[in-house]
């Protein structure tokens, strides 16, 4: 299998440090590029994440002396050490659009964590498992940014990884009219830790600036389809969420109420989930889980540590189905925020784009 020589565009921050320790052993990519701001640019990457390494195991050795570029001033000499790149930016939206959009008209393709091109109508916003099929419209992309290689891919909201995927086998075999989602988010999706927001402990935030909105649109993207070179949104299911932070550290938990044109039985629904597998495991994706979506009987649900971190943390898991009076059905899901909801759903999407010629 060819090898890629990959760059991590915010390399410091909390997910660009979970690019890099996903990024260590990888056997199709290699970091060969790592870049930061211009305060931190010109300093070994251990030397600046040393202090704030937020991951469980260790700075990784083939980078820890590697120096760090300047995300912005220094795309020339990145883009002469790279393949492509993966971007996790601490910048304004505007901003980070106008970084990725240098670095995909510099020829370098990028594929993104930030939110800042999720409502460009070009640019796919993958889950693997459901919309491979919208990279279609990168050839869009590339003629609006006149470029041969170059362009941007995005990956959801990280909170959309758990019920999206749980909700779409059954979308597609019963017709889901409405969905109504309450997600309990971990402090890690504000790139935090208990130490560094201790006014978590004991208490839960009702409020996330945006999450609410993205958790009711992206979904809508997910499931469109591609005309006349861009992606137009679906026009259902309705959906409504309501998103809080609470104080776990990783890992995102969504009670989940669906409606259904046909209502479906519940066994039906555990077989469904057992048995599903999208274009990433199809594909055989080193990142991708074997089984995506795991069912647990209510008396195990899903809230135990090893269930968020099921097949490296790329899985997600199911819990508590039973019938609704209001809505036909209700559950609870959970998957690992900054594994397959960040660092790891961009990685496996990468890997989608390999796999299908966009990175050559």
């Amino acid at each position: 299998m060819k090898k890629w020589n990959v760059g991590i565009i915010g390399a410091t921050g909390m997910v660009g440090q979970r690019f890099a320790t996903l990024l260590e052993n990888h056997p199709w990519f290699t970091v060969t590029a790592l870049a930061a701001s211009s305060r931190s640019a010109g300093k070994p990457y251990s030397e600046v994440v040393s202090k704030r390494w937020a991951m469980k195991t260790e700075i990784p050795a083939s980078m820890a002396d590697m120096v760090l570029y300047d995300a912005t001033a220094d795309i020339d000499k990145i883009k002469e050490k790279v393949d492509f790149v993966f971007c996790a930016v601490d910048m304004p939206k505007d901003e980070i659009k106008k970084l990725e959009e240098m670095y995909a008209k510099a020829e370098v393709p990028v594929v993104s964590n930030n939110s800042a091109h999720r409502g460009t109508p070009d640019v796919p916003m993958v889950i693997p498992e459901i919309n491979a099929d919208h990279l279609e419209v990168i050839a869009s992309q590339r003629r609006r940014l006149g470029t041969k290689r170059g362009f941007v891919a995005v990956k959801s909201n990280c909170s959309l990884q758990s019920y999206v995927p749980a909700l779409h086998p059954l979308k597609e075999v019963y017709g889901l009219k409405a969905a109504l989602a309450c997600t309990y988010q971990a402090i890690s999706g504000a790139g935090k830790t208990f130490e560094t927001m201790p006014e978590i402990l004991d208490n839960i935030i009702p409020y996330i600036g945006g999450e609410e909105e993205k958790s009711e649109q992206e979904p809508l993207k997910i499931w469109g389809k591609v005309e006349g070179g861009k992606i137009v949104s679906a026009t259902e299911p309705s959906i409504t969420a309501q998103c809080l932070r609470v104080p776990v550290s990783d890992g995102h938990t969504a009670a989940v109420f669906a409606k259904f044109e046909k209502k479906p039985e519940i066994e039906d629904i555990k077989k469904i989930w057992a048995e599903f597998k999208g274009p990433a495991q199809e594909s055989g994706l080193p990142s991708a889980p074997k089984q995506f979506l795991h069912y647990f009987e209510e008396d195990n649900r899903p809230q135990a540590k090893l269930d968020r971190e099921l097949e490296g943390g790329m899985a997600v898991s199911v819990g508590r189905l039973r019938p609704d009076s209001q809505y036909d059905v209700k559950f609870v899901c959970l998957s690992h925020n900054t594994l397959r909801g960040a660092a790891g759903g961009a990685v496996l999407l990468a890997e989608l784009l390999a796999a299908k010629g966009y990175l050559d």
